[in-house]
């Protein structure tokens, strides 16, 4: 469940992030992508524990929020699993067809961008 909510988290600050305050990003940073505990969050920016704590949950919610306005991390998710189910396809279908094979390379490359 930890990990889920750490990669559910990541992939919406990855989308929203530049959203979010500067104080916002930094904790969201520390806590979710390099694994700090509250505590060291707190001793780095001498405030409370609780204070981190209070503003990591008020954060994570304002990412859901506006993941379930936007949808960008579903749809993002949802053509990724479409580019892969066609790039099975041709590659299954049309093995020789150099052309088809450089447009999903391609496609490929772009989604990652």
């Amino acid at each position: 469940m930890e990990i889920e909510r750490t990669n559910r988290m990541n992939a919406f600050f990855d989308f929203y992030g530049s959203l979010l305050t500067e104080k916002q990003q930094k904790y969201m940073l520390l806590y979710f992508a390099d694994d700090y505990s509250l505590g060291e969050i707190a001793e780095d920016f001498d405030v409370s524990r609780q204070a981190i704590y209070d503003n990591i949950r008020r954060t994570e919610q304002i990412l859901t929020d506006y993941e379930k306005k936007l949808h960008l991390v579903e749809n993002f998710n949802q053509t990724e699993k479409t580019l892969d189910e066609f790039s099975s396809y041709i590659t299954t279908h049309y093995p020789n067809d150099s052309r088809l094979q450089s447009y999903i390379q391609k496609l490929k490359k772009e989604s990652a961008e």
